[in-house]
């Protein structure tokens, strides 16, 4: 679920539902369980809600242990940090915001994971048309980008060039009313709604030639 919705990144939308009152993000499985980690007063910023997060993990209970994560669009982090809590490998963090990125590096030395945590404040899109040179392909992606920008569908053909595992799992959230299409070769697994937003996980079937 989202952890920023506007579409300058900046302003929440009519109808979002609220940051937490006592602005922290909570992990809820794993090796870090019940930490509380502080969250940037930025309006629009908010963690992906408890309940989401543990249905999303429940489903994914066996492919997260040492799984390499991308989290896209990260915000707070709340599920790249909950990946890593519940044993993922790596997680690549990209989040624009430099202030939020500078938060976000923050909370994984307070963590004591930042050793396992990346952190790069560029736009998500471009890195992904530039290519995934220099990174493995990542067998876990997260892929919540704001709304009413078109950014899901073109984000989601480029993660098809050579950015993921041969059978990657990838959430993807948007506005519940907006039709993606999705790579061929996606198949849903589960899906999730909250509000006016729905997430979606995709297995990912390998082409004949990986």
């Amino acid at each position: 679920m989202t952890r920023r919705r506007s579409s300058s990144r900046q302003r929440s939308r009519p109808g979002a539902r609220s940051p937490q009152r006592d602005g922290r993000l909570r992990i809820i499985g794993g090796e870090y369980r019940r930490r509380l980690l502080p969250v940037l007063d930025s309006p629009g910023l908010r963690p992906t809600p408890d309940r989401v997060r543990e249905t999303l993990f429940n489903w994914l209970v066996a492919a997260t242990p040492g799984a390499r994560v991308l989290d896209l669009f990260a915000g707070t982090g709340a599920l790249g940090l909950e990946a890593l809590s519940r044993g993922a490998d790596t997680a690549l963090f990209i989040e624009r915001d430099g202030q939020v990125a500078r938060a976000l590096v923050d909370n994984l030395h307070t963590l004591g994971t930042a050793e396992r945590g990346q952190v790069l404040s560029v736009d998500a899109l471009a890195l992904l048309v530039a290519g995934p040179a220099g990174f493995a392909p990542f067998s876990l992606v997260f892929l919540d980008p704001p709304f009413r920008q078109g950014l899901a569908e073109p984000c989601c053909e480029r993660l098809e060039q050579g950015w993921l595992a041969a059978e990657a799992w990838i959430y993807v959230e948007t506005e519940t009313a907006l039709d993606v299409r999705m790579p061929a070769n996606w198949s849903l697994h589960r899906e999730v709604r909250a509000g006016d937003s729905t997430g979606r996980l995709y297995r990912r079937i390998a082409r004949p030639a990986e």
